[in-house]
């Protein structure tokens, strides 16, 4: 492990730089990089990246050229602004171990602003923690990467491997973006993901499918209503057929040795639902967007086969639908779960360097999220470490992540960096 004197010098210079990366973070918030709209946050990162002495790759997204990949997942909008930025750092005679830090500019929608505290572009500082929309979720994280490459070179000091920053769209929904990496050759030793994990490093994550419905029914007047077949209210009898197949799958955790003592680690969310015309008459159409969980291992099309049957037989129970089934359209997520195995070395580095920055030991958890971590461990035999600072009510109102918290990640990445990577002079 490094010198205590050279690990010393590297948590000051995070901290003599770290104004100015709350500062740079404030910055990135303010740009509302929901999906389609990222390409100015991209282009912000891009310009820090060259300013820093990273060669910048910067590239739209073509979905022929990833469609054919194992772990894409279809897309349901257009990529005209679907820019990934990479930064690179390129090491002529390489003694360490190469890295690829990765986070992404995307942000969820952020719901009616005046349920807010404050605006979600306007990010504000308070009691030590930032607020803002993708503050915690995970801007915060990708600029820490970005910064402990920059505490190293403060110190005339750069890795001895190479190493590229990439700052990726589509993670909210597909992935994709962190694929079009792999796509582009993007390889490494290991791969980091500074998301907000609460400085604990993810030992599992469940796996996504994304899914929308479609449901059809009568129109007639409401005087004739029972002439007519609800689409709405049918919606209703397939969700909650969907619910009793939850249960079901949450059944199952006592077979998942990272999820056995887990509560429900299968969720099946309905995130968007719209039907009808006119309140006085009998929706012909509704539409639900659910979100499934799953384990990992799990066999994807097995698991859409369960989801299909039970929507079936939910149909079943209604007259009209029996005749008319609910259309099915895969719209999004397609991802596997992912077990991080095969990075003893990596996780012994990272554990050194949390012990560093924090004082104490690295802890580990399962996640009923999912990360892009996936394509690293999953298709391209890179182990994926998540690890990030901790955050609070991400994808929620008055969003926020703690700034003490980003410090010491962000020390811990640049002890990371400098014991994988190893250090030579700039």
């Amino acid at each position: 492990m490094l010198e205590s004197a050279i690990a010393g010098k590297i948590k000051d210079a995070v901290d003599a730089g770290f104004d100015e990366q709350v500062d740079f973070t404030a910055e990135l918030v303010k740009f509302p990089s929901r999906r389609g709209r990222e390409h100015t946050a991209q282009d912000f990162m891009a310009q820090a990246m060259r300013a820093q002495g990273l060669a910048v790759d910067r590239w739209q997204i073509e979905v022929d050229q990833i469609s054919h990949l194992p772990g894409f997942s279809p897309v349901y909008t257009d990529y005209d602004n679907a820019f990934n930025v990479v930064g690179g750092h390129r090491c002529e005679n390489p003694k360490g171990r190469s890295l690829i830090l990765n986070g992404h500019i995307d942000v969820v929608p952020e719901g009616p602003h005046e349920m807010w505290t404050s605006p979600p572009y306007q990010p504000r500082i308070d009691g030590g923690w930032m607020y803002g929309r993708g503050a915690g979720d995970m801007k915060a994280g990708l600029v820490g990467a970005m910064y402990a490459l920059r505490a190293l070179r403060a110190l005339g000091l750069r890795p001895a491997a190479d190493v590229f920053l990439q700052s990726v769209v589509e993670e909210e929904c597909t992935g994709n973006g962190a694929l079009a990496c792999l796509a582009r050759g993007y390889r490494a030793a290991a791969a980091l993901i500074p998301e907000p994990m609460g400085d604990s490093l993810v030992r599992a994550q469940i796996g996504v499918i994304w899914l929308q419905i479609k449901v059809q029914g009568i129109p007639v007047h409401v005087a004739y209503a029972g002439t007519g077949s609800n689409a709405i209210d049918a919606a209703f009898v397939l969700i909650q057929g969907l619910k009793e197949l939850e249960k079901m799958w949450n059944a199952e955790r006592f077979d998942q040795p990272h999820y056995a003592d887990h509560d429900h680690p299968i969720n099946f969310n309905v995130g968007k639902i719209e039907g009808g015309d006119w309140a006085s008459s009998v929706p012909s159409w509704c539409v639900f967007d659910l979100r499934v969980a799953i384990y990992p291992g799990d066999d994807l099309q097995a698991r859409q086969a369960e989801l299909e049957d039970c929507i079936r037989q939910a149909a079943s129970q209604d007259a009209f639908l029996r005749n008319a089934p609910p259309q099915i359209v895969y719209n999004g997520f397609l991802a596997e779960g992912y077990i991080l195995q095969g990075a003893d070395e990596a996780e012994a580095a990272l554990g050194w360097a949390h012990g560093e920055a924090y004082g104490q030991a690295l802890l580990s958890h399962a996640t009923t999220a999912t990360t892009d971590a996936r394509f690293f461990g999953l298709y391209a035999g890179i182990p994926g470490l998540v690890y990030g600072p901790r955050s609070d009510a991400i994808h929620g109102f008055d969003e926020r992540v703690n700034l003490e918290s980003v410090r010491r990640n962000t020390q811990a990445m640049a002890l990371f960096i400098a014991e994988w990577c190893g250090l030579e002079k700039v």
